[in-house]
């Protein structure tokens, strides 16, 4: 995910943000240096889908329904804002119930680089199913999971800065391939 494509811009500022206002985290130096390599949009830039994108002109571009020209709007950074801190929250309470073997495992993988991306987002979802049916939760399962994999990242960049481009890149594919609709309804 060298640029940042419209479809997971929802996916990326909200796992930014939620790394941004989580507690413990000890790389935010790191996590700052995203947005500069242009790993994050830039605040205001945070659309729903790829098919809104900024043209030449200063425009959004849309897509037709019933013959006329619709916008998808736009993320509100607020929201992004409030719903982040409140999967942080849930993700302070997960934090204890997640083993450091799960973490070290994923560390590991994560400097395997002989593994794809494809692969190593395999062993994310795997880790994040497990925990999934480990931890009693009364919440939906797809919340439940979607700060799993946040905290996850969290936790695997705790461990080592260094990962933090990989493993954000690798949760946001993750999130989007698993979990876009989720967001997409809660962010709406």
């Amino acid at each position: 995910m060298e640029q940042i494509n419209g479809s997971v811009r929802m996916e990326c500022a909200l796992l930014y943000t939620f790394l941004e206002v989580s507690s413990d985290c000890k790389f935010k130096e790191q996590l700052h240096c995203l947005q500069s390599q242009g790993i994050v949009p830039l605040k205001g830039s945070y659309c729903y889908d790829d098919e809104v994108e900024l043209q030449t002109d200063g425009n959004r571009s849309g897509h037709l329904q019933n013959g006329e020209l619709v916008f998808d709007p736009e993320v509100n950074e607020e929201v992004v804002r409030i719903i982040a801190a409140q999967l942080a929250e849930i993700g302070d309470q997960f934090d204890k119930e997640i083993k450091a073997r799960v973490v070290n495992d994923l560390v590991q993988h994560f400097l395997n680089e002989n593994l794809s991306g494809e692969e190593i987002t395999q062993h994310m979802s795997a880790a994040v199913e497990g925990l999934a049916r480990a931890i009693p939760s009364d919440m939906e399962h797809e919340k439940a999971m979607l700060v799993l994999a946040m905290v996850l990242t969290k936790k695997i960049a705790n461990t080592m800065p260094s990962l933090l481009q990989r493993v954000f890149s690798t949760t946001v594919n993750y999130i989007s391939q698993q979990l876009h609709n989720y967001i997409v309804r809660m962010l709406r």
